[in-house]
């Protein structure tokens, strides 16, 4: 034994290379990210520019440029992708080198260090391949950069080829752990040229479900179309870069979303069915998005699956929806909460219901475009009322929609190449559980014949019976995949017990590992302590083969362990592999390593090593262990290629029913929102209004369901108000103090009539809603009014609010009066310029207008109720007249203002209302120039001479 012993005592921290202190690095501004490059590419032509990155980055010293292979992929890629933050694999990291180091440990807030190359020090930066989304978070959602992520290809003669594999932006988010499952994570491009009718086009796609959409508007309603779509970065030709002025850069100013800009040449994707159905301006929208998204996705879009990556893509148009300008969605806080911004105290956070993130997305989409077919909105309205009469039916399909995965981008992540065995259990379990829902809405259909019911309980389970009817059953999908795949819980399970693989390998720290050649230290592939495949061995002949092969390596690795622990007594003796000793024998006791003998006749070589605080740790080489443990390796990574090319296999049987998958999808995303607008029915007491092509809205004690849902947590009630617009009273005027519940008013018919042509129930003891095809809400002076408008209804707050009073009444009168001689639509208009009332004839003995030409102007109000010591309560309650008494110096009485300053404000005011009684009783009539005032521009309206 002792002439075969070769002692090595080396410490644990010479296992690796050495630790070293590396100099800091001065940090540099933002604007080192456009370093200087030398390209070694024949003119590489990058299409893509974020908006805040310079375009034009120049290049640094060829002759500084290490000369490693390495450092040459990287300075390649660098070259390639100018304007993107590189991420470089290397090994266990992604790495970032030269002064882009400098910025990305800026900006992740992470270790700037240098590494010896070429000579010299240069700075890097890097992370664990585990923290990628966390930092690829910081990068592209929060700093809103390109992040250029490049991966390592091994070659056959073992060395690496470092390419980018994707860049991920803003829009092209896949399966990210940090994309928000809930909402849609849109992409959009926009054609820059607009046809002779001013008409702009739009394309748009969420990359992680598929779902893509076309459409053409006018100029003028661009950024409504912005804000109800919300994308989260938006495309744009590059030659818009330097125009400030463009009308889409004027559309986009007010919106969060990420621009970048294309360059010429970048090769759309092709589309499955072609383009004949697009317009010029949305066909150029289309290029644009696809050749962003070929340049972004790379690897990720083979050339062969380019075509199967987008379908025909859905054209939207402006009609058959309830359309919201930017303002109304951010005034009715549709979305998020107006204040603070976030979606606590939205309509949407208190209305959802649902239990899936699909059918939130669909939700979601629903209450920023709600429907304008009275067919659509009663058909969804059917599905509620079925699910609301029936709770026990309800809660069955509620519990089965929470164990269905999100389908739309599990299809989506195998269309793009991604994926894994995980989802293919998703689509296998979902695919049980719509055959469940079906059966389930089946078992449930009344009998007719034994069962009595009326006309509309009929025509709801009709419209229940359409929607189930439309979803495909794929169980043989699903037992194919079922076939496949191994349970989790009882994966098979090769136990390559006592063989550790890389059990001495130290754990390098970043600059260790950069020490090493290249930081390529990686295990190679060999036995772990347990193998767990995922695919069983009976899917193919090659599987059962290998199987049977590698379990035949197994029981002769088994039986030379038990021989040499047998000849040599050594129990602890175990065959082993690791990166640094290769294939070995391992006698991890001290006791055992003394009782070995003959190890030469047993072909053996020893090692003894002296690590801290595992002393005289053996390890033994013999070249039949090699043999056998080499070819166990190679097995299993045959086994390995099998399950590859079986999970491609799947993963390609389910792309091609990709269209059935997305429709099952959709359906039960429809059936999520139906549930969840029934539950909430319940829940807050909201009745099924009548839908119908009137031009009557008539709300019975109306509630705001944000601001009753907040009262109810303080143990407060919210006081309902009733609203009755139709051709005779079709603009309602609204008094009163403030906070007495003008804008809440307002603001809850508005969201009514949202969440009644979205197919929900109301807020209100009883509806009925003559469809509407626009709202727009206007809070404040700030708004774009007039444009051309159709029959539309239009809540107005606080008109001519922020300068004099003249120009307040003159501007709130010039608007209200506009909306009802011109537009002729349903108004609730809300003020505290009590005179505009007087310029509509308003007449305090009839209580409305004394003017035939304002008959259709209804007078409304709200007050306060006084106590006999001077304080008052808010009433909230509307009722007829007109209040013109603000109470504004009891409301600043309230909140503290001096007592000297409150008698000096009521003696101004008494002097005032003196006046003003006095002007009235004078003859002074604001009644005739109103009348005078409409009488002057519907004449000049009849010869054309004023604009609409």
């Amino acid at each position: 034994m002792a002439a075969a012993l070769i002692p090595l005592a080396i410490s644990r921290a010479k296992v690796g290379p050495q630790k070293r202190k590396h100099p800091q690095v001065s940090s540099l501004s933002s604007e080192t990210f456009d370093m200087t490059i030398t390209s070694l590419t024949a003119n590489p032509v990058p299409t893509l520019i974020p908006s805040n990155v310079n375009s034009s980055p120049t290049p640094p010293t060829r002759s500084n440029l290490p000369k490693t292979q390495l450092a040459t992929d990287i300075i390649e890629n660098l070259a390639k992708f100018p304007h993107c933050i590189l991420l470089t694999r290397v090994g266990g990291f992604y790495e970032s080198y030269f002064d882009q180091a400098i910025e990305v440990a800026q900006l992740l807030t992470i270790k700037l260090t240098t590494r010896s190359w070429g000579g010299g020090r240069v700075p890097m930066a890097g992370f664990p391949l585990a923290h990628l989304d966390r930092h690829l978070k910081r990068l592209v959602q929060g700093h809103q950069r390109f992040a250029a992520i490049c991966e390592e290809f091994k070659r056959p003669d073992g060395s690496f080829e470092r390419r980018v594999a994707r860049v991920v932006t803003p829009g092209t988010l896949i399966d990210e752990s940090f994309v928000n499952p809930f909402e849609n994570n849109y992409l959009m491009a926009i054609s820059s040229s607009s046809d002779t009718n001013g008409q702009m086009s739009m394309a748009w796609t969420d990359v992680a479900t598929g779902e893509f959409f076309t459409q053409t508007v006018p100029q003028a309603s661009l950024r409504d179309e912005i804000a109800r779509i919300r994308p989260k970065e938006v495309v744009l030709r590059d030659t818009l870069r330097t125009i400030a002025s463009h009308p889409i850069k004027e559309a986009l100013a007010e919106e969060s979303a990420a621009v970048s800009y294309i360059r010429s040449g970048a090769q759309p994707l092709p589309l499955a069915n072609g383009e004949d159905d697009l317009s010029t301006g949305e066909a150029e929208a289309v290029a644009l998005l696809t050749g962003f998204m070929k340049g972004s996705l790379l690897e990720h879009i083979p050339e062969e699956q380019e075509l199967s990556l987008l379908s025909r893509p859905t054209h939207e148009t402006t009609t058959g929806r309830l359309q919201m300008d930017s303002h109304t969605i951010k005034a009715l806080e549709i979305r998020e909460e107006l204040r603070e911004g976030g979606i606590s105290g939205s309509l949407m956070s208190v209305v959802k219901r649902t239990v899936t993130s699909s059918g939130t997305r669909l939700l979601e989409r629903w209450l920023c475009s709600p429907s304008a077919s009275a067919s659509i909105i009663t058909a969804r309205q059917s599905l509620v009322a079925v699910f609301h009469r029936s709770p026990h039916f309800r809660s069955d399909i509620v519990t089965l929609l929470k164990q269905t995965e999100d389908a739309t981008r599990i299809v989506q992540k195998f269309t793009l190449g991604k994926g894994d065995v995980d989802d293919l259990r998703a689509i296998r379990d979902t695919i049980r559980i719509w055959d469940a829902l079906h059966n389930r809405i089946q078992a449930e259909r009344p009998d007719t014949a034994a069962v009595s019911l009326s006309t509309q309980a009929v025509a709801d389970w009709e419209a229940l019976e359409a929607i189930a009817s439309q979803m495909n059953s794929l169980l043989p999908l699903a037992e194919r995949i079922d076939s496949a795949l191994e349970d989790r819980e009882l994966a098979q399970t090769r136990d390559s017990e006592g063989m550790e693989a890389n059990t001495m390998v130290p754990d390098l720290s970043l600059g260790e590992a950069l020490e090493a050649e290249d930081s390529e230290i990686l295990a190679p592939p060999g036995v772990g302590p347990t193998k767990t495949w995922t695919i069983k061995p009976k899917f193919s002949s090659k599987l059962t083969s290998l199987h049977r092969k590698l379990d035949k390596l197994y029981r002769q690795r088994s039986k030379l362990e038990d021989d040499l622990r047998e000849r040599t007594g050594a129990q602890s003796l175990i065959l082993n592999n690791s990166t640094i000793y290769g294939w070995h024998v391992r006698v991890p006791k001290a006791k055992d390593a003394r009782k070995m003998s003959d190890i030469e006749e047993l072909g053996l070589i020893e090692v003894l090593l002296v690590i801290e605080g595992y002393p005289y740790i053996s390890y033994l080489i013999r070249q039949s262990w090699t043999t056998l443990g080499s070819s166990i390796a190679d097995t299993e990574m045959a086994i390995l290629d099998a399950e590859r090319a079986a999970f491609t296999t799947l993963r390609e049987e389910i792309k091609a029913v990709g269209s059935i998958l997305r429709r099952n999808a959709r359906i039960g995303d429809e059936l999520d929102v139906a549930t969840a607008f029934a539950n909430l029915a319940v829940e807050m007491n909201f009745v099924r209004p009548t839908i119908n092509e009137s031009s009557v809205l008539s709300i019975v004690h109306g509630r705001h369901p944000t601001v009753e849902l907040g009262l109810l947590k303080t143990g407060r009630n919210f006081v309902p108000n009733s609203v009755h617009l139709h051709p005779e009273s079709r603009l309602h005027f609204i008094t009163g103090p403030n906070m007495a519940g003008k804008s809440t008013l307002l603001r809850q018919t508005a969201v009514i009539v949202i969440l009644a042509q979205t197919g929900s129930f109301v807020p209100a003891e009883s509806a009925t809603i003559g469809l509407v095809d626009k709202v727009f809400a206007r809070i404040g002076a700030k708004d774009d009014l007039f444009r051309d408008r159709s029959t539309f209804m239009v809540i107005m707050d606080e008109v001519g609010r922020g300068t004099t009073v003249k120009d307040g009444v003159a501007l709130a009168f010039g608007t209200a009066h506009y909306l009802y001689d011109v537009h002729r639509c349903r108004t609730l208009f809300a003020t505290h310029f009590h005179d505009v009332a007087d310029l509509f004839g308003y007449d305090d003995a009839l209580g409305r207008s004394a003017e035939p030409t304002y008959q259709a102007v209804d007078f409304f109000c709200t007050d306060v109720n006084e106590t006999e010591d001077g304080y008052f309560t808010y009433s909230h309650r509307l009722q007829g007249g007109l209040n013109r008494d603000s109470h504004g110096i009891k409301v600043a009485k309230m909140a503290g203002i001096p007592g000297c300053a409150i008698n000096v404000a009521t003696d101004i005011a008494r002097s005032y209302e003196a006046r003003e009684t006095a002007r009235r009783d004078n003859g002074t009539r604001l009644r005739d120039i109103g009348r005078l005032v409409a009488e002057r521009h519907a004449a000049m309206r009849s010869l054309g001479t004023t604009a609409e």
